[in-house]
């Protein structure tokens, strides 16, 4: 294949995700890492893409593409949090062995676990010490430390998560759309949230209704693969999902 047929076909595949990996670039396209590497950078100074660590983003500027710090997220729609978490919570059953994502919402659960016969799994340092103090088996990934949300993240990450397979997992999102699924603006954290999606058995969502009809830039997972556990559904979400159930004044929400 000539260089700029490869240019052109990674541009493609790019513009078609929204975001690719250096490791999906290599498997789609069969090339090494450093071919793959040199063809982001030079598509990235052409201006047909945009570099990122570990990949590209697609140059469309409808996307958010920086992340909120924890602190500043910590205090914002909490009393929903709560209820979301709690819900979140009472789902976790003897003998579960579970994903808990980085995020303040998926932090929360942490207060009200009530089952002590589960064993966790998390890429965020706060959560493995909170769960650890409870007196949980707890086991955390490897990888680069991501200050802004305070996450694990990473090639080395997500290779830790291929040995595991989850009964249950919660994850945070920064945006919900029927069209577009589940995002978030980074591509390293976006990697550790599908990869361990794709472990897992049964797979949560918890997001407060301002997540609703908002798009980041990197999408981990479509609208159909996890239920969704929020406290409200706007007019826009409500034609896109069915068999939602009330608990709690809770939402449990499967497209």
């Amino acid at each position: 294949m000539l260089t700029e047929e490869r240019l052109q076909l990674i541009q493609e595949l790019v513009e078609k995700r929204n975001s690719i990996s250096i490791q999906e670039l290599m498997a789609e396209l069969d090339i090494s890492e450093s071919t793959a590497r040199r063809d982001i950078a030079l598509l990235d100074e052409q201006g047909r893409i945009n570099k990122v660590r570990g990949g590209a983003m697609a140059k469309d500027g409808r996307y958010l593409t920086k992340d909120d710090t924890v602190s500043s997220r910590q205090d914002k729609n909490l009393e929903e949090k709560r209820r979301i978490a709690r819900y979140a919570a009472s789902l976790i059953t003897a003998n579960d062995f579970v994903f808990l994502d980085a995020g303040t919402t998926t932090e929360l659960m942490i207060e009200y676990l009530t089952e002590k016969n589960a064993v966790f799994v998390t890429n965020a340092v706060s959560h493995a010490k909170k769960l650890s103090h409870r007196g949980y088996t707890t086991y955390i990934l490897g990888g680069e430390f991501k200050a802004t949300t305070e996450a694990i993240v990473g090639e080395e990450a997500v290779e830790c998560l291929q040995k595991y397979n989850f009964s249950k997992g919660f994850w945070g999102t920064n945006g919900v759309s029927a069209e577009s699924g589940f995002t978030t603006p980074d591509l390293r954290e976006a990697m550790i949230k599908k990869t361990s999606m794709q472990k897992c058995a049964e797979c949560y969502v918890l997001c407060d209704p301002s997540k609703f009809s908002q798009i980041s830039c990197v999408k981990f997972a479509d609208f159909a693969n996890a239920f969704i556990i929020t406290t409200e559904l706007s007019e826009d979400v409500v034609p896109f999902c069915q068999d939602y159930v009330a608990s709690n004044n809770v939402l449990e929400v499967r497209k």
